[in-house]
């Protein structure tokens, strides 16, 4: 149990001991500014409202019933809120608790419940740029961290594998390839023959006609194009996993739009069938029902003359499907087959609406789970544009992580010229990835954020460098020990501000973990992890370590390695590694 569960199990019972009774929610936060203690609650202010009565002299009575022996002291703030200091002792105790558990505080609230993660989804034969950062470290950071939550985790990279594109690089692949080329870098060969060949269309429409003629065939299952689109994914896979593995992401399950092409046709005729969808100028659309306000539903837009109809098209005239068909199949299946209890899909935010109408449209099919966008904004140069090359072309991605770790590397260069140069690789590696994870995670969501690389390495600041550079710090302590140190063995002791802090926010971890996901904000641990990191600073500076007599010592060295194994899983929690030197 947190300190913050057993608050609240203790204002519960008080108020259920008193003659007020309890509010529908009875919530204890942690502070915001600890001059007026460790956690507050406005229980009081509630009742009050409610009963149209003095919210101090409310929060007296239930002060009166509190039961906080060993555990923390109670007061009263400004128009009701009532403050929790907890007891040095209580910290103590909850420090120890916590040196022994594997889990660190951390509630399993998501034992028994099934998540689909759907992220990154790059296209095939494409290149990953730089955009397709949020969605990949995002997604991976969500993964990680529900599956410590307790969570079944299946994380899916919905490839983008079926579409118009293929036409021109079937034609492309029979008539242009260089299969060397292929064979040593398969993406930049297939977008190579992508563009000469949508560049011949534009000069020579026999060329587009030749590319459609190759997509029909595709579709209708031609044997010599099945067997090129089956070789063009598995390229373009090859070099997708070289990026994965560079930034440590692993997916559950690749199945992309391709998948679910022969779902496709009977779904529309279901949803026909049930009335949720029809016919309108020879396609079939999802309109509004009417069940919702205009401006709250997303089958109605406002134009000059008021509010009008914005269906999804789901089949259009020519019989051919869209995104929206496949996103439903696709819906379907992780529901019926996966038993998802979650979806959550960690896509931009231009794709808002698309999702709220596959969501709607999901409920008045009875396909029910928690549904969620995780959305996000874009990433822009240091001239606050989006990032672009001088051509005017997107980033790609593997160069931003090259250029990454090399940035680090010279870095370390520097630093620690003395470093063996396979150590220093590794080094640079785990530094400049996490340098370029941190940026992105550190961030809200929703916000766009500029990408600079002086900021982002450096060893002082909001930095992964910085967080990574506390955790080798602390590994060099232990090292310095004569023989293998027992946490679990110190009586802790908390006299100085700075342990009882260090403390304070270990205890902090397992409250806020849970709180990420409830708005998917990894910033949240981000945040928090630099806050233990400069209380951890603070702590060291003003509390010898090593050279304090026992217990003191012991209990000490304690913090240091609790406070080490937070670093370490949280930052692991964003998909961060940590290195033995800087």
């Amino acid at each position: 149990m947190t300190l913050l569960q057993d608050l609240e199990s203790r204002l519960a019972a008080a108020l259920a001991a008193s003659s007020l009774g309890a509010p529908a929610v009875v919530t204890v936060t942690a502070a915001a500014d600890l001059r007026f203690g460790d956690y507050q609650t406005n229980a009081a202010m509630v009742l009050a409202k409610e009963r149209k009565t003095n919210p101090r002299a409310l929060a007296q009575e239930i002060i009166s019933q509190l039961q906080l022996d060993g555990l923390a002291t109670a007061d009263i703030a400004g128009p009701g809120f009532i403050n929790f200091h907890i007891l040095p002792s209580a910290f103590a105790a909850h420090t120890a608790a916590l040196i022994r558990d594997p889990s660190l505080g951390v509630p399993a609230v998501g034992a028994g419940q099934t998540v689909v993660v759907d992220f990154s989804a790059p296209n095939v034969a494409k290149p990953m740029h730089v955009g397709h950062i949020r969605s990949t470290i995002i997604g991976d950071a969500l993964c990680r961290i529900a599956r410590f939550l307790g969570f079944h985790v299946i994380a899916d990279n919905h490839i983008g594998d079926w579409g118009t594109q293929f036409g021109m690089i079937l034609h492309g692949w029979k008539t242009l390839l260089d299969a060397a080329a292929l064979d040593a870098a398969p993406i930049p060969e297939l977008v190579r023959i992508y563009r000469e060949v949508n560049a011949a269309t534009q000069n020579d429409p026999s060329v587009l006609e030749t590319c459609k003629n190759e997509l029909v065939k595709l579709q209708a299952g031609d044997a010599e194009n099945l067997a090129i689109w089956h070789q063009c994914i598995e390229v373009s896979k090859r070099g997708l996993l070289t990026i994965y593995e560079t930034l440590d992401v692993r997916f559950d399950h690749w199945l992309g739009e391709s998948y679910y092409n022969d779902r496709l046709a009977g779904l529309v005729n279901e949803l026909l069938e049930q009335g949720i969808a029809r016919e309108s100028h020879g396609a079939i659309c999802i309109f509004s029902d009417g069940s919702n306000k205009p401006q709250d539903d997303p089958f109605m837009v406002y134009r000059d003359d008021g509010w009008i109809d914005n269906p999804a098209i789901i089949r259009k005239a020519d019989g051919g499907f869209l995104y929206a068909t496949t996103d439903l199949a696709t819906l379907q299946f992780r529901i019926e087959s996966w038993k998802a209890d979650h979806i959550w899909y960690v896509v931009g935010v231009p794709q808002q609406l698309h999702f709220r109408q596959i969501f709607a449209a999901a409920a008045r099919w009875a396909k029910t789970s928690r549904f969620e966008h995780v959305a996000f904004g874009s990433i822009l140069g240091e001239d606050r544009k989006l990032m672009k090359t001088r051509s005017g072309d997107n980033v790609q991605l593997t160069d931003v992580l090259t250029e990454a770790v090399e940035r680090a590397a010279r870095i370390i260069a520097e630093k620690n010229p003395n470093l063996p140069t396979e150590e220093a690789a590794e080094i640079a590696r785990i530094v400049g990835i996490g340098a370029v994870k941190f940026a992105e995670l550190s961030q809200n969501r929703l916000t766009d954020y500029v990408f600079a690389w002086d900021r982002m390495l450096a060893l002082q600041g909001d930095t992964a460098p910085y967080l990574q550079y506390s955790t080798v710090r602390i590994r060099s302590i232990f090292r310095k020990l004569d023989a293998p140190f027992d946490a679990t063995a110190a009586r802790i002791i908390l006299t100085e501000p700075e342990e009882i802090h260090l403390a304070r926010l270990h205890a902090r971890f397992g409250e806020l973990l849970p709180a990420v996901l409830e708005d998917f904000r990894p910033n949240l641990l981000a945040n928090y992890l630099l806050e233990l990191a400069r209380a951890f600073h603070s702590f060291f500076e003003a509390c010898p370590v090593l050279k304090s007599d026992e217990p003191v010592r012991s209990s000490r060295l304690a913090l240091c390695d609790l406070t080490g194994r937070i670093l370490t899983t949280g930052l692991g929690l964003l998909g961060i590694r940590c290195p033995e030197r800087m």
